[in-house]
């Protein structure tokens, strides 16, 4: 890297973006602006809201700037994340609310009337009205009317957050003159969806209940292709170096354009990944992929917060499904709605599917991280290659189906999503055996009553390719195999690969193990498929 590159800008991962520092699309455009701006001069009050690490704060920082320089109105962001630590405890938490509002307000407005009258009005109105009452002094003194961005709204809980909401409530027929015009709440989630335990009074308290006056919810969508490719556009222009064909089809594949990983991606291939500082060097679709799995393997935050939900029993019951390619049995609106706002799962043509192809590859190697390691002594080596440097696969199989016989029962139960626990077992054994130097590539889904795997293995004479379908026996043996067969060849077709497997987990207690371990070869359209019962 040159002196002069120091200065240059770079893909933000941490952060709000800054413009001057960050490659980064308009903020502005993220949003409809216009129907912003409208809502605030109908004196609506809104929620703004999108999974973590979307733009969210970004966008409220540029909304600040742009009306404060119109001259209609005082505009203010602020960010009560600080009162998280107080929890139930209203008071301490009032004191931090009042504290960054007055602090906000003094950084970028130059404005301390808050700071000034903040102190008197808690101790003299106490906790449960402060807040209306300090922003009903401001905006009574205020020469135009005042505009309040909220953001991390959601960081607070119980009953400090019912009383934030109350308080903004009360004060809303009181606006523009005596309240602010329009206030924005950002977070996470759609207040509708809050579910607010009171300590206090010993009840659950709806969001939309607490603040019934909210006029729109809006999200704020992720990255589309185009905008994948107009960012990756500003490093080009700014660097010279050349993101090669297909690039950034690649990243919008593997990101559904999650703007944290679109830039995580861009920031690992062309700063991490120090040979490509070098400006010259073309970025290719093989060094994305390598990005990829690099950022995989660190457990980058935005990718330890995805793996911390997966404990939660809500998220659980939900994710379970995708895993054993079943369907969600019991009716869990609430549950499906709270992974959709944290960006977990989405609607899709097909219905609902994980978010993007790295989320849908970090939850299964997650979930079986402990047991990779368990792996290590049992399977060392690279006993599973041939002289060629290929993998057999049937070695390979036919030692998992040993070791599946002798320890299944034991091992499945680390799982804590012991429902997959088979299929869970198999990718921790295979995750274990590529990261000697390939790949494992896995489609799974809701309904889809199996999951795909595809092992891509680099060898001295090119690539080799193994497709493993994994189903559990419901049906007949023979219904089940004629089944696979079929869905089986259609993977192979589709990964362009000659080596096609079928596993089939019988999961019944009372069936002997001799009636459930075999090993066929079937002919269907050309191809000769193993078949492994297990």
């Amino acid at each position: 890297m040159s002196i002069n590159e120091k200065f240059m800008r770079f893909f933000n991962t941490a952060g709000p973006v800054k413009s001057d520092k960050h490659y980064c699309l308009p903020p502005l455009d993220r949003f409809d602006t216009d129907e912003i701006l409208t809502m605030i001069e109908q004196e609506k009050y809104f929620i703004l809201h999108a999974p973590r690490q979307t733009g969210k704060t970004t966008y409220l920082l540029a909304l600040m700037d742009y009306i404060n320089k119109q001259d209609k109105y005082k505009c203010l962001y602020f960010n009560v994340e600080s009162a998280q630590p107080a929890r139930d405890n209203v008071k301490r938490a009032m004191r931090a609310i009042l504290n960054e509002l007055a602090t906000s307000a003094r950084l970028y407005l130059n404005d301390t009337y808050v700071s000034e009258i903040w102190h008197d009005i808690l101790n003299k109105s106490g906790e449960y009205s402060a807040l209306n009452e300090t922003i009903t002094q401001w905006a009574e003194s205020s020469p135009t009317p005042l505009v309040l961005l909220v953001d991390e709204i959601d960081s607070l809980i119980g009953d400090t957050l019912i009383s934030v909401l109350r308080q903004l409530r009360s004060g809303y027929t009181k606006r523009p003159d005596l309240f602010p015009q329009s206030i924005i709440l950002c977070g996470i989630r759609d207040i509708r969806d809050y579910r607010i335990h009171s300590s206090k009074t010993k009840e659950i308290i709806t969001g939309g209940s607490a603040f019934n006056i909210k006029a729109k919810s809006l999200r704020l969508e992720d990255f589309s292709k185009e905008d994948v490719k107009k960012l990756y556009g500003f490093h080009t222009a700014e660097t010279g170096q050349i993101f090669e064909n297909q690039v950034t089809e690649q990243v919008f594949k593997f990101t559904q354009g999650q703007p944290w990983l679109v830039n995580a991606l861009g920031y690992e291939v062309t700063f991490e990944m120090k040979k490509n500082r070098n400006r010259s060097i073309s970025i290719t679709s093989d060094m994305i992929r390598a990005a990829k799995e690099n950022i995989i393997l660190r457990r980058e935050t935005h990718i330890d917060q995805l793996v911390d939900k997966l404990q939660e029993k809500r998220i659980k019951q939900v994710i379970e499904p995708f895993l054993t390619g079943e369907n969600i049995e019991q009716n869990r609106p609430d549950d499906i709605q709270y992974l959709i706002d944290l960006g977990l799962i989405k609607r899709g043509k097909e219905g609902l599917i994980v978010s993007n192809s790295i989320y849908a590859e970090v939850i299964p190697r997650e979930l079986t991280y402990t047991v990779q390691d368990n792996f290590m002594p049992l399977f060392d080596g690279l006993w599973y290659l041939t002289e060629d440097g290929l993998i057999n696969t049937e070695k390979l199989l036919n030692s998992f189906q040993e070791f599946f016989r002798e320890n299944s029962e034991i091992w499945i139960q680390q799982f804590d999503y012991l429902e997959a626990g088979p299929q869970l077992l198999l990718q921790a054994f295979l995750q274990r055996i590529v990261n000697g130097g390939g790949r494992i590539d896995r489609e799974y889904g809701l309904g889809r009553k199996r999951t795909d795997l595809l092992i891509t293995w680099p060898h001295k004479k090119g690539v080799q390719k193994i497709v493993i379908e994994l189903k559990i026996k419901y049906v007949d043996i023979e219904t089940t195999i004629a089944k696979g067969i079929k869905q089986t060849v259609i993977y192979m077709d589709k990964c362009g690969s000659k080596n096609g497997n079928l596993i089939i987990f019988d999961r019944n207690a009372d069936r002997k193990w001799e009636e459930k371990i075999f090993h066929r070869k079937k002919k269907y359209q050309g191809h000769v498929l193993d078949i492994w019962g297990m």
